[in-house]
């Protein structure tokens, strides 16, 4: 996976993420940011190149290219982490198409103390530099599992002892009416549609956010945000 710019790069080292390359322009050599994590990575074992701004341009993705890159291998997911703790919180992510979505939702994830985020479907993958910046580094820490499909997440979700919650935008019971302090799976769908009818079905409960009219539908990491924090204020 790429770890584009300064702050990604010190996330993964601090969470000890094995980095294989790594390159950083010759215009920032100076820096004390850069001169701090090029040390590190050399204590690491990883080689360090130095790049021309024309060459970084082409190695990192974003607009204003970043003054260091590099490539790490992807976290091995942990089965066992994913649904850790006598109530875990997992937030299932259904065909979330948009990388910096799909990041914003890990991101909201770690911080609202839920214990993993499982990519379903026709998501993006959690591991892509669009997702990785949008997830500001979360992705490095939290538990992150890929599957085929929401329904063969919602069996190894109730396998584990979960409820599975699916958020609908209109015709579920008011998220401020469901107890979630016990084990909880939250479906959140992609963009558009949301989450396909037969998941719906398959659910042992829909949850609606009460929204003032004429407002239709949240974008899925707010939406995740809220189920989230909701879910923390009650078990806190």
């Amino acid at each position: 996976m790429l770890l584009d710019g300064p702050h990604l790069l010190a996330d993964a080292l601090a969470a000890a993420v094995p980095i294989e390359h790594a390159a950083v322009v010759s215009t920032a050599l100076d820096r004390d940011d850069i001169r701090t994590l090029t040390a590190q990575l050399e204590r690491a074992g990883v080689d360090v190149a130095v790049a021309t701004p024309q060459v970084m341009a082409a190695l990192s993705p974003v607009r204003s290219p970043s003054t260091i890159v590099a490539l790490a291998r992807r976290p091995l997911p942990d089965a066992a982490l994913l649904y850790a703790g006598p109530a875990p919180l997992v937030v299932i992510a259904s065909d979330v198409q948009d990388p910096g979505n799909l990041g914003a939702i890990v991101r909201a994830a770690e911080a609202g103390s839920a214990t993993s985020v499982i990519a379903a479907g026709g998501c993006a993958d959690p591991f892509g530099w669009k997702a990785l910046r949008g997830s500001s580094g979360s992705a490095l820490r939290l538990p992150i599992g890929v599957t085929s499909d929401a329904a063969a997440a919602m069996v190894e979700a109730r396998r584990h002892g979960c409820l599975v919650f699916a958020t609908v935008p209109r015709g579920g019971r008011s998220l401020y009416e469901i107890d979630m302090r016990g084990a909880a799976a939250v479906l959140v769908g992609g963009e558009g549609p949301g989450l396909d009818p037969s998941v719906v079905e398959q659910a042992d409960e829909r949850i609606t956010i009460p929204m003032r009219s004429p407002v239709e539908s949240l974008n899925a990491a707010v939406a995740a945000a809220i189920v989230v924090y909701e879910a923390l204020r009650q078990r806190a």
